[in-house]
């Protein structure tokens, strides 16, 4: 094995060897002592630089009197270099074109650091780092890291198959924000932030508002009745406050079921709703009589509505009148004095159908409807109730016996 560092000694008997035969090469002096050719030309550069080489007559190495320039050894020694740096650079080409494929979603630092991580044993990393142009200490702090990051991937696997399960319980309908809360409730402290992004990332995502159909036919020869809600969809208890309004149910076949609902804004519970395949005014006031039947009582309760026919007409006004509530409507013509309840009939038609135009059958939409409203009372979780079902509010806040 050839030594790193040579005595002086050594290098003046090497150039002095050299110098005393003209007939041998830097080649061969070079493979007897066991040393670099290259080196021992240095030597020799060296040594009749300084003046200290070996005197020796002209006759019997004239050539070597001045520089090798042109001479087998010199144009070998070139040859090898030009050599060497091909091979660096076919290296070099090599590890960019396995790089590239690392590279394909955008030119990272961590796409770098794992490129050099991966290839470190079959290039080196100071070669590496040097080609890809990052600082080899900063390339050793990420690796060290390497075991924080994988707890990390670890817990956002476990978390997206939590997030998965409850997006699925719901029907696909639930965003990051209800996602969060049914979470928390499950004992996980996380981020709503963290979810949006996770969901993000792997494409998870709540159904969206569909364009709506007006179901709204204003009656121009109602008795005039005050608006007394003014907008304010909300109640300070259970009981006091209902909305209501009617939303169309298409059937696969181009018939069309009716839903009417009677919502309490004080807990947002639906208490009362019915449905039928026509859109006469027993069927709001089949809807307000099941809200009577769950509360036990409207006594002394507003019922707010739009300006449709059905709640214009004499039969609901005195369904009203009989059950001791007192009428409100929004004006004819504008969705924002009704908000709260056309909000509900756009979530719930949002959640069943999920992006479908229509039910199959008639039995299939009184199902699944049938299905949401339960869940919507029991499990679905209201971001105006700190993320609690309607029922759990009013369990929580011990107002379920007084609007039961």
């Amino acid at each position: 094995m050839a030594l790193k560092h040579y005595p002086e000694e050594f290098k003046a008997d090497a150039v002095a060897l050299y110098l005393s035969d003209p007939a041998k090469t830097y080649r061969q002096v070079a493979e007897d002592l066991g040393i670099n050719r290259a080196t021992l030309r240095q030597w020799v550069l060296d040594a009749r630089a300084s003046g200290t080489a070996p005197a020796t007559p002209a006759s019997a190495r004239p050539s070597r009197s001045e520089p090798d320039v042109g001479s087998p050894d010199v144009l070998e020694e070139e040859n090898q270099q030009l050599k060497a740096r091909i091979r660096e650079l076919e290296t070099e080409r090599d590890i960019l074109r396995k790089a590239a494929k690392y590279f394909a979603g955008g030119d990272g630092l961590v796409n770098r650091f794992q490129f050099v991580d991966d290839h470190a044993d079959a290039f080196g990393v100071k070669r590496l780092c040097r080609v890809l142009g990052v600082a080899r200490s900063s390339f050793y702090r990420w690796r060290s890291g390497a075991a924080a990051r994988a707890a990390r991937a670890r817990a956002e696997t476990e978390l997206v198959a939590r997030i998965a399960v409850i997006h699925a319980e719901h029907d696909g309908t639930y965003g990051s924000p209800r996602i969060t809360a049914e979470l928390r409730e499950q004992g996980l402290r996380v981020n709503h932030k963290r979810i949006e992004r996770v969901m993000r990332v792997h494409g998870i995502a709540g159904l969206r508002l569909r364009r709506k159909m007006r179901t709204t036919v204003p009656d121009p020869d109602a008795a005039p009745v005050p608006d007394l809600l003014q907008r304010d969809f909300t109640a300070d208890a259970p009981g006091r406050r209902y909305v209501g309004d009617i939303t169309y149910l298409p059937i696969a076949d181009g018939t069309f079921l009716y839903l009417a609902t009677v919502l309490d804004l004080g807990s947002r519970r639906l208490a009362g709703w019915s449905i039928a395949d026509h859109m006469r005014t027993g069927l709001v006031t089949d809807a307000l009589h099941a809200a009577a039947r769950t509360r036990g009582s409207l006594g002394g309760a507003i019922f707010h509505s739009d300006n449709g026919a059905q709640y214009c007409s004499t039969d609901f006004a005195r369904a009203c009148h009989r059950l001791g509530v007192t009428r409100s409507r929004g004006t004819a013509g504008s969705s924002a004095d009704n908000a709260a309840a056309e909000a509900f009939n756009a979530s719930l038609k949002r959640e069943t159908l999920q992006g479908a135009r229509h039910w199959p059958d008639a039995r299939t939409a009184r199902l699944q409807v049938f299905g949401w409203i339960t869940r919507y009372n029991t499990r679905r979780r209201h971001s105006a109730l700190g993320h609690l079902s309607p029922i759990n509010y009013e369990k929580t806040t011990g107002s379920l016996t007084a609007a039961a």
